[in-house]
């Protein structure tokens, strides 16, 4: 068994406290036996508005969120899944919505940049352009760490399934999905999709999630998960910001694929014909 830690953030608008924050977890991850902590998307800067955000953006090497969780990490002797930072692509005008994974010394094991991006207006009024200031990331991470081959993914990927085949196709047991899930979005399809993502696939699910109101008005769901391979919810931290604890036992993943061997059966799918 393996102790994870999930920290449910409500990130604001001053990069310094969201770092002090982040430290925070790391030091109470450690001191609650955790293995790995695992942070939201966006855990460095939360802000829409992007004018009063761009002078707050930086590069990775740069960045006081992610250069504080190392020395953190470091201290402490817990690997972090940092869920997102949002960072400079050197002089390219978009960004990054990019995840670092931490270990236990401190050093970047791997990243991954989100693939997929939120663009939509709601029936609540509220209009999301995600393509507008990011770049979409290349490719999918697979990463070896104490909590086993872990995928690695970033909210809304969480719509396709595609993405969580190919990471399970390249060894993933465990899989992260960090977030900042909007209300109404979370409200009709936040548990229903991640328990079907563990399921399909018979891996832990392992999302840490923003939640209640931010400082720039925005509204978060929350309700970080654990899911295990059988769909069973493990965690659920409901609606307020905190951190929660979890065990990860990954002979779970084996006994479940043995029971329902979906994976063996994947085959490649012929061409569609339409009449």
């Amino acid at each position: 068994m393996t102790r994870v830690a999930l920290l449910q953030a409500q990130t604001g608008i001053d990069p310094e406290a969201n770092a002090a924050a982040l430290v925070a977890a790391v030091e109470a991850a450690a001191a609650g036996g955790a293995a790995m902590l695992f942070t939201p998307e966006m855990s460095g800067l939360l802000d829409r508005d992007r004018d009063r955000a761009a002078g707050n953006l930086r590069l990775p090497e740069e960045d006081p969120a992610l250069h504080a969780v190392r020395d953190a990490a470091a201290r402490a002797g817990v690997w972090v899944h940092l869920g997102s930072l949002a960072v400079r692509r050197g002089d390219e005008p978009r960004l990054a919505n990019r995840a670092f994974l931490i270990d236990g010394a401190g050093e970047i094991r791997a990243t991954y940049d989100k693939l997929h991006l939120f663009d939509v207006d709601l029936p609540t009024g509220e209009s999301w352009r995600e393509s507008a200031a990011y770049a979409p990331g290349e490719s999918a991470v697979v990463a070896d760490t104490p909590v086993g081959p872990l995928g690695l993914s970033i909210c809304y990927d969480l719509r396709f399934p595609d993405l969580f085949r190919a990471l399970t196709d390249a060894g993933a047991k465990v899989i992260a999905i960090p977030a900042a899930f909007t209300v109404p979005t979370g409200q009709a399809h936040w548990h229903v999709l991640m328990r079907a993502r563990a399921i399909e696939a018979g891996v832990f699910v392992l999302a840490a999630a923003q939640a209640g109101r931010h400082e720039d008005g925005r509204e978060t769901y929350g309700h970080s998960l654990v899911v295990g391979p059988w769909g069973e919810v493990l965690l659920d931290m409901g609606p307020e910001p905190g951190l929660g604890f979890a065990e990860i036992d990954l002979g779970e993943v084996d006994r479940v694929r043995a029971r329902v061997p979906a994976l063996s059966h994947r085959r490649p799918i012929p061409q569609v014909t339409r009449r």
